[in-house]
């Protein structure tokens, strides 16, 4: 990771790099941890025009709490004319996105490095 990278708090480390601002989850994603980081990720999601990552790689669980702090991200970024790319190699989270229907909604990616190589559009 790049040496400017803020050190990560319990279940989010957030930095910049390639233009793009990376929100990495970690561990598990429950309803106690969406509303400790729900602070961070508005505060991050409230800039204008952001290019953001959310890295969910190392994330080992994620409930319908966990889903809805992803829609809020994707929410209020698009709503300040930015992109959120989702980054998601778990093919369990993957299974949950697409039987709730979001895996049309987010762009998505395998790999960070594919998020970073990706345009800015939602295809």
């Amino acid at each position: 990771m790049p040496g400017n990278a803020a050190p990560p708090t319990q279940n989010v480390r957030t930095y910049e790099t390639a233009g793009r601002t990376i929100i990495e989850l970690l561990g598990d994603i429950d309803i106690a941890v969406a509303l400790r980081i729900s602070a961070q990720l508005d505060a991050t999601t409230g800039r204008p025009e952001t290019l953001l990552v959310i890295d969910l790689s190392p994330v080992e669980f994620l409930d319908c709490s966990g889903l809805r702090l992803l829609c809020r991200a994707r929410r209020r970024v698009e709503e300040r004319g930015g992109h959120l790319t989702l980054v998601c190699p778990h093919p369990v989270i993957r299974k949950l996105l697409r039987i709730v229907g979001l895996s049309q909604v987010f762009a998505l990616t395998g790999t960070l490095d594919e998020a970073l190589d990706s345009g800015t559009s939602a295809d």
